[in-house]
């Protein structure tokens, strides 16, 4: 077993087999995994927010969805990744406050997910793995040795999806 390497809310890493990654307290975040299984090389990003076209103060590309995956794929290319060799997971993306008068646009959990999705199909990733929604938040490690993701909840359990 390798060494288990934290991702920062709006942060990325990259590494390979037989490391693994992990970040904590997904609520309406966003953990993009991708995974190669030819290298075994894993990303993973911990997104924020769905766009950087849509903020002002957008410096940090790892905070948003369209940013943080283009640069992800990147790092994993420098690794010897293939990107037609790459499948993602996803987990997080929790509708954690719930207002009366919120609008969808204020589900900023839901907006993220379906900004993520929409990217990976853009960029012919195929998504085999989603673990998105509802009112709580999650833990994930991420494993390259068969690119499992571990999903840990309080008062939903544990699961590998």
């Amino acid at each position: 077993m390798g060494e288990i390497i934290k991702v920062g809310m709006a942060d990325l890493k990259v590494t390979k087999y037989p490391n693994s990654l992990t970040t904590l307290g997904l609520g309406s975040c966003v953990g993009i995994c991708l995974y190669d299984k030819k290298t075994k090389n894993i990303g993973m990003a911990h997104i924020m927010l769905p766009s950087s076209k849509q903020i002002r103060n957008n410096q940090n590309k790892y905070k948003f969805a369209d940013t943080a995956l283009v640069l992800m794929i990147e790092e994993m290319k420098k690794k010897g990744t293939i990107p037609r060799n790459l499948v993602a997971k996803i987990a997080g993306g929790a509708k954690m406050f719930n207002f009366n008068s919120m609008s969808e646009s204020m589900n900023v959990g839901q907006r993220n997910s379906e900004a993520v999705r929409e990217l990976l199909k853009l960029l012919k990733i195929k998504l085999i793995a989603d673990d998105c929604g509802g009112n709580f938040g999650r833990t994930i490690v991420f494993d390259s040795e068969n690119g499992g993701l571990q999903i840990k909840t309080i008062g939903h359990g544990i699961e590998t999806i």
